[in-house]
């Protein structure tokens, strides 16, 4: 009978091995809830102490002394105190813990601890923020949730793009009619072109224009011909088509100017014009000068008129998305002022920290690093910032070559004509003969 019993014990602690697997490979958000987050949980109340104490988080509070002739009598003797927590909250991905600051304290402190929090509560990733003034919130994470992103569904808008998923695990959306202009920045390799990529089957099936500019011979942006309404391939044909979206530009002020509104969703929907997204791809191509006339006069006026769309376009429906593998001021005053315009940034893995402050340093410093901490490994992953002005670590979601190609085929009745960009390319083919 003892026998029967250990044989039914064991066959049931292995179905629970069993099971346990199951979750934590294809429901992991079961998984952490029924048995990550209550051992988790117990590990940071329990070693909450003596990481404060070790981590200077603790103050000392001095105690009562008197004063008796030339002798000071002490009372208690000296005893850390570690700041207040809250009991931690799970959340679908790991666990929050609000902290009660000291008098006196700074978030700065547990910035700097964040590091041995990770090894404490051997969790993957803590980050510190500040909700309110006196308060600090750390919100751990389980493990990397963008080790293998889910798809993860988002309501379908125009301008709207799912590119990924978030560190949260919530949808990676680049949506053009809240935040307008973007600047993606990224080495070789880092995952840029995929997500370029990605973004442009995205907005395929919408009613909007696709305008790519992609100075390294079209070798990127030319997988989506079909479905783009002008490809440029060198900086002069650049010049041409922004100098015909500024023009067509003015056109829609003066559409909008006759109607009385201040910008083209405001229009009836048959005089509204179709969106235009321009997809920048290697801004330093139409940057970079070789030291002749012609070449800055090139340059130049790529500088000027990019400024133009990004300070002018929002509101009359034209779109930037301006990519590049190095971004810097190096490369002329115009970028500066260019970046200042894209409220949209992602940066990937970048071979200069220069880059990464470029593209992220006058929102938020922390960022930078956490930018810079991307290895090779990573492809794909970025850090973006969002519409609340926050930001997060992210991925975005593979596109294979043969997928792009095939969305930009099965899409291409769909490429609306830009009369404006086609007289000028045309202007500008007489004059090359």
């Amino acid at each position: 009978m003892a026998a029967i019993l250990l044989a039914l014990a064991l066959a049931v602690l292995a179905w629970v091995f069993v099971v346990v697997d199951l979750l934590r490979r294809h429901r992991p958000a079961w998984h952490w809830y029924l048995s990550g987050y209550p051992v988790t949980a117990c590990r940071v109340l329990w070693t909450w102490r003596k990481v404060a104490l070790l981590n200077d988080l603790a103050i000392t509070r001095r105690p009562p002394r008197g004063l008796v002739g030339d002798l000071i009598v002490k009372g208690d003797p000296l005893r850390p105190h570690a700041p207040r927590i809250s009991f931690p909250r799970a959340t679908r991905l790991g666990l929050t813990v609000a902290v009660r600051l000291h008098p006196g304290q700074t978030p700065a402190a547990f910035l700097q601890a964040a590091e041995a929090l990770v090894h404490a509560w051997q969790v993957h990733a803590v980050r510190v923020t500040s909700p309110e003034r006196g308060r600090v919130l750390l919100t751990a994470t389980a493990s990397d949730p963008l080790a293998r992103p889910g798809l993860v569904s988002a309501p379908a808008a125009l301008l709207s793009a799912l590119i990924g998923a978030l560190e949260s695990g919530g949808a990676w959306v680049m949506d053009l009619r809240l935040v307008p202009h973007w600047l993606i920045a990224g080495a070789t390799r880092s995952g840029k072109s995929t997500l370029l990529a990605r973004l442009i089957t995205q907005l395929a099936p919408q009613d909007v224009a696709l305008v790519g500019i992609d100075c390294k011979g079209g070798m990127e942006l030319g997988l989506f011909s079909g479905r783009l309404s002008a490809l440029t391939t060198c900086r002069r044909e650049a010049v041409a088509v922004l100098a015909a979206l500024v023009i067509d530009m003015q056109d829609r002020m003066h559409a909008c100017r006759a109607a009385g509104v201040r910008s083209i969703w405001e229009l009836p929907d048959p005089l509204r014009p179709v969106p235009v997204v321009v997809i920048v791809d290697e801004l330093a191509e139409l940057y970079l000068s070789d030291g002749r006339r012609e070449s800055r006069a090139e340059a130049e006026q790529c500088s000027t008129l990019l400024l133009r769309l990004a300070q002018l376009g929002a509101a009359l429906g034209m779109h930037l998305v301006v990519a590049g593998q190095r971004v810097g001021s190096d490369l002329g005053p115009g970028v500066t002022a260019l970046r200042a315009q894209l409220g949209g940034r992602i940066c990937h893995r970048v071979n200069d920290p220069g880059t990464a402050e470029m593209t992220l340093g006058d929102l938020n410093k922390d960022a930078v690093a956490v930018a810079q901490s991307i290895t090779a490994e990573e492809q794909g992953v970025a850090v973006c910032t969002g519409p609340d002005g926050g930001w997060s670590r992210a991925r975005s979601h593979l596109t294979t070559t043969a997928e792009a190609m095939a969305t930009a085929h099965q899409h291409a009745a769909l490429t609306p004509a830009l009369p404006a960009i086609d007289r000028a390319l045309a202007a500008l083919g007489g004059d090359q003969k």
